[in-house]
Parts: C-alpha cells; structure tokens; sequence
C-alpha cells in the first residue's frame, strides 16, 4: 500500500495554491511536467495545452501487447476573466465554469500571472433597499477591486486567493476539484506496475466542456479509462433533524465509484472490479449515487469506437466555492484503490 508523507502533501499544497483557471493551465502545467519528466517513457504537450504521458509495460508477449489504460485528471479550475477595465482599479468579470454568485461578495482573489491581490466588491447593505437585499447579486453589480495600483488586463484569469491547510483529518483549499487528482496521478506514475501500459492524461478545459480529456483519448485511443476527480459530498445535517437521503457521497466514506451521472453510465466491467479489489484489500470505498454533474469520463468515452470508462472521486465539500472541505483519509483510499487496481489488471477484464 501507498501511504502519504510531508512529500505528498507538499506537491498538493503547491497544485492548489497554483491558479490555473480554464484556457490559462500554464501554472499547474509546469508543476506537473517538472514531477512527471523522471519518470516518464514519453511527455508532451498537445495543442490544447493538456500533459500527456506514457510508461510503458512489460509486453506479455511476442503477439500480445500489455492492456493500454489511460487515467485522467484536470488541471484547469472554476474562476473569473477579466473583461473590461471600469478604471480606477476596478474590473468587470465573467465566472468561467460553475460558480455560484452568492459565494462572491468580499471574498480575496488573485489576478494574472502575478497574483496581484484583489477583492470582489458590490453595494453594502447599508445602502442597498430592502427588495435588492431579496434577490442574489448578479456578477453585473461586482467588480473586482485592485485598487488604483493594481493592474489586469482583459483576458487575465482570477481565482480565489484560499491557501491551502491541513486541518486535522482534512484539508482545506481552493481547487481541491481536481488537484487532489493531479497529485494521484503523479503518485500513480512514480509507481507504475509493469502488466500494463500506464497513459495519464493531465488535461485542460474540463471546467467548461470536458474538451482536454476529448484530444487526449484520441491521441492515446486507450482500452480502458478511469476519470480521477473530485465529486461533491452532499452529507451536510439535514436541517429539520431528519435523516439525510438524499447524499450523493460522504466525507470519510473512502473513494467514490460511479454507476452513472449526467454524461456516462459507467461500464459495469470495471465498476465490479474496483469493487472487488476495494473489498480484497480492505480498502474503504463507496458508490457515487446517480445524479447531476459528470467528469471527462464523458468525453472519454465518445471517443475514436468508443472507450470502457469508469470514474473514481474524491469526495469533497462546498464544490467550486472559495474553500473546498476533503478527508486525506479519502484521497489515500482513492490513491491505493487505484494503485492496486492498475497492478491486478489483466486483457481479460474487458471479456467478463
């Protein structure tokens, strides 16, 4: 089994304290290939800006070649693009991905390559009337503040200026959606099994359309395909003391497994399987329930004839919103299920 060190958390306090918001990857992009070089049999950069990678397995042999399995994480998270400058500091903005307007008002953001401090600003509510304070602020009334100093330039990307922190059995950060994959993937490379041929796919865009992982299955054309991601836990309290049933997973529940979401119902060969090995290893896992929501599975699997996916997450609360909530007992379950799965894979999985 895996097990996570100060090496480990180190590499995601970095991914998550890099902004890399959709179309601007750059950040994340260089922390990446500076890992994933020693070890890799090739890397490169594809045309959208996605890191591809490949090791090699030991071919079985002279006419049988090793199962072909690609993993996916994204690099790119939710944020904001400048795109008017109002003078005097301030800047209108557009959101880039989902993100929920009620989460902006008076939060800290970075902005350009220069993380230049800023704050998303509107009305007080001293001065707003009392049918403004019913209704949610739309991204038309903020701006963001950088005061008469600070400078952006249309185009330039922002995020949340969140720090990642290690608070007890969780961490809390922005854009653990999907740095927490980023790093389980570079884990997974630096210990390849040899019985197949591991491709990693760290790719762009999945914020606003799943693009990245599209270009990369067709460079990659995988026999199979998991999607490492981040999914959102809905195991808050429910406030009338009832039980909660509607959940799609919980914190400290271990990896979630898709059955089926917005964009893929998962094959039913490799969900069995990380089943099993979840339940041969004792590792702790849990079944995503069906919902809203997807992950590059979606574009995965559309791809060339088609491909056999499956998505693993990482529970997480509060998606897309200043600061994210994860157990690291959840991202080592997910880390060791993967590990152990990809070392017991074998050509005939895909003839169950």
């Amino acid at each position: 089994m895996l097990s996570l060190g100060a090496t480990q958390f180190k590499l995601l306090e970095k991914l998550c304290n890099a902004m890399s918001v959709s179309g601007d990857e750059g950040e994340v992009r260089r922390i990446v290939l500076e890992e994933a070089k020693p070890y890799a049999d090739e890397i490169k950069v594809d045309a959208l800006g996605s890191v591809l990678v490949r090791k090699k397995g030991l071919t079985a042999s002279r006419h049988k070649k090793p199962l072909k399995v690609l993993l996916d994480a994204h690099m790119d998270e939710v944020g904001f693009m400048i795109v008017n400058d109002d003078e005097n500091g301030f800047y209108n903005f557009e959101t880039v991905g989902g993100i929920d307007p009620r989460h902006l008002v008076g939060k800290q953001v970075i902005v350009g390559r220069d993380h230049i401090p800023g704050v998303i600003g509107a009305k007080p509510i001293h001065l707003t009337t009392v049918d403004e304070r019913k209704n949610t602020i739309s991204t038309d009334a903020m701006r963001i503040d950088l005061g008469p100093e600070g400078k952006a330039k249309v185009g330039d990307r922002a995020t949340f200026a969140t720090k990642f922190k290690r608070v007890g059995p969780s961490i809390m950060s922005k854009s653990i959606d999907d740095r927490i994959g980023v790093a389980i993937l570079i884990e997974l490379l630096k210990h390849a099994p040899k019985n197949i041929e591991l491709c990693l796919s760290f790719s762009v865009q999945e914020e606003v359309g799943l693009r990245g992982a599209k270009v990369a299955a067709y460079y990659f054309e995988p026999d199979l395909a998991i999607a490492v991601d981040s999914t959102p836990a809905r195991d808050l309290p429910d406030y009338e003391g009832n039980e909660n049933i509607t959940y799609n997973t919980k914190l400290g529940e271990g990896p979630a497994i898709y059955l089926a979401n917005s964009s893929t119902i998962d094959d039913p060969r490799l969900v069995r399987f990380l089943e099993e090995t979840a339940l041969k290893e004792n590792i702790q896992f849990q079944f995503r329930q069906p919902g809203g929501g997807g992950t590059n599975a979606g574009a995965i699997q559309r791809s060339r004839a088609g491909v056999p996916v499956v998505s693993v997450s990482v529970p997480h609360r509060y998606t897309h919103s200043p600061v994210s909530v994860s157990r690291i007992s959840d991202w080592k379950n997910t880390l060791n299920l993967l590990h152990m799965a990809l070392k017991n894979m074998t050509a005939d999985l895909l003839n169950r």
